[in-house]
Formats: structure tokens, sequence, C-alpha cells
């Protein structure tokens, strides 16, 4: 996409929002290709993708859960491409739907009982995604991160799946992975638990930053709420969602902008530098993911260019049968 992206247009120009976000757009801003999946850039996944791309122009048409506000160059790219019509009708988030508490429901109340008595925006909620889980070496560095940075925290922790068919577990003991005495010197500010109902915790006032895995859905929940998020990528695609929010939207703070195998951990440095930026620095990404959470909530009422956009998918599918 932002190779065709025209690289003079601003976003005042693409959509109607806020004088801040008239900055041109720098073409260095590209995302280096090592930010893709390393499964498409070679071997039997590069052909497979590339297979598909030569087909998107014999759809009718694409669908996309972002919104013009969000990605005004790349919806802008491909609208001036020959490719098929693309809809972005986003946010599309279940923000009303019923709860998918875990089966310890006690666990989970205890949880917003104690985000409950918490100054508002100043807990910073760590979590990895359903799929997310980390070593006990980069746990036990996160640990040492969170304790130097003094914040207070509500860590979502859970044990690496067993297999590659499996998922990721609640701990039966977090002393069995945390160093000794962690869950004692952080007990007046700090909360390790498991699963955790994630929408429900961002919308919890005492929020005040997110360290997150990046998962697009996660990006789009997370601004909604205007809550600010510290990039860790781990899997997939996740490191070129953390490049764009932190190099191109300036909606993140960076702890990772990508994910590395082997035993390169995230050193617990990192972690307090990356924490405390999120919750102590200048405000200009907080002032922004602000903007964006009320972009993202109008852009879906009547009017708005989701809603637009919407109707014109509606309006083809249709007109198509």
């Amino acid at each position: 996409m932002c190779n065709h992206a025209p690289p003079q247009l601003s976003p005042a120009s693409a959509s109607s929002t806020s004088p801040q976000w008239t900055r041109r757009r720098r073409t260095s801003s590209c995302h280096p290709s090592a930010t893709s999946p390393s499964t498409y850039r070679d071997g039997d996944g590069h052909t497979w993708l590339i297979h598909h791309a030569r087909r998107y122009r014999e759809l009718e048409g694409i669908v996309i859960n972002t919104f013009q506000e969000l990605e005004p160059f790349a919806l802008s790219s491909l609208s001036r491409s020959l490719s098929p019509p693309v809809y972005a009708i986003g946010p599309v988030l279940d923000l009303n739907g019923p709860i998918q508490w875990h089966p310890n429901r006690a666990q989970q109340v205890a949880i917003m009982q104690w985000l409950d008595q918490q100054p508002r925006s100043r807990v910073v909620f760590l979590c990895f995604g359903s799929m997310g889980s980390l070593s006990v070496p980069q746990v036990r560095e996160i640990a040492a991160g969170l304790e130097q940075s003094g914040q207070r925290f509500l860590w979502s922790l859970r044990e690496p799946p067993k297999g590659k068919i499996h998922l990721p577990t609640d701990y039966s003991n977090f002393n069995d992975v945390l160093s000794k005495d962690f869950l004692e010197r952080t007990a007046e500010i700090g909360l390790v638990c498991g699963w955790v109902p994630q929408v429900t915790v961002l919308a919890h006032p005492a929020i005040g930053g997110f360290v997150s895995h990046c998962g697009w859905n996660s990006i789009l929940e997370n601004l909604w709420h205007g809550v600010p998020i510290a990039t860790w990528p781990v899997y997939a695609e996740q490191q070129m969602n953390a490049f764009e929010m932190v190099r191109e939207l300036g909606l993140a703070v960076e702890i990772r902008l990508d994910y590395r195998e082997g035993s390169d951990l995230v050193r617990a440095e990192e972690v307090e530098r990356g924490v405390r930026a999120l919750m102590e620095g200048d405000g200009d990404v907080r002032r922004k993911v602000k903007e964006m959470s009320k972009m993202s909530q109008t852009t879906v009422m009547e009017g708005g260019s989701s809603d637009g956009s919407l109707g014109r998918l509606i309006e083809h599918v249709i007109s198509s049968t």
C-alpha cells in the first residue's frame, strides 16, 4: 500500500479531521519489508501471497476493518488504483455483546474491584492477546522492569501452550514463574492475573496505558477507549501494526517494533523505559490518541465516513443480486 500512497497528501486533504493531523507524510515512513510476516517473504508462503494478491482485481469489493480518519493514505492509494472498490467500515467492535467471562468468574470480579480502587488513568495494563505467552526469562525481565518503573499495573500473565495445537492457559501459581517475592513487593501497586476481559478492562477509567502485542482488534479497541499503547509485537502481522502506530501515525510509544526469534530478550531496562514513556511522557501521544478516539466513534455514526462506506457496500450487494 505504502509504495502507492501519494506522499504530498496530508490527512487534512484526505479527511476532515483535527488541524493537528495536517503534517505531511514522509516517504521514508513506508513499512520496511522486514516488518511483514516471515511466512510471506519466501518459499511457499510468498508464492501463496503473490498468487492471491494478483487475483484481487477479480473481486467485486474488499471490506476492511479500519476507517478513513485512521488510515487516509492507504485508503486513498487503494481508491486511486485499479483495485476493486474498498469499503472501510471500521472500527467493527463487539462492545455491547455478552462478556466472555472466564470460568473463574470470582477472579474476574476481583480484578474489576481492584481497578475500582485505583486512581484514574494511573494503571498500565499488560496483555498479549488470547494467543500470546512469554518465556520464563522474559516474564522475569518484565517483572523487574515494572517494579523499577514504580507504575501501578495490571498484568495478564499466561502460561505458554504445551504443544502447537494448544492455547495458552492460566498459571496455577505465579510464584513458579515470577522472581522471588515479586508479588509481595508490588502488592500495593500491582495485580498479576490470568485471562481478563480485555475490552472491559480497557474501558475502565483507571487504565492509563496498554502494553500490547498490537493485534489489529486490540489496536481498534484501545483507540476507541482512548488508551495509549506501548508496542510489543509477538507474532504474525503485529510488527507491521506496531510500525504503523509508532512511526507513521504517532499513536503509540515503542518498547519493541519487531519480534525476534531465539534468546533476544526485551530487557528490564527497555520495559521500564517504555512503561515510563507511556505513563509519564510529554502527552503528545496521549493527546493524539484521545483525538483519534473521538474520530473512531463519530465515523460509525450517521453521516460518518464508515457509516457511508457501509451504506455503499449494502447498495452494491443489493444491486448485484
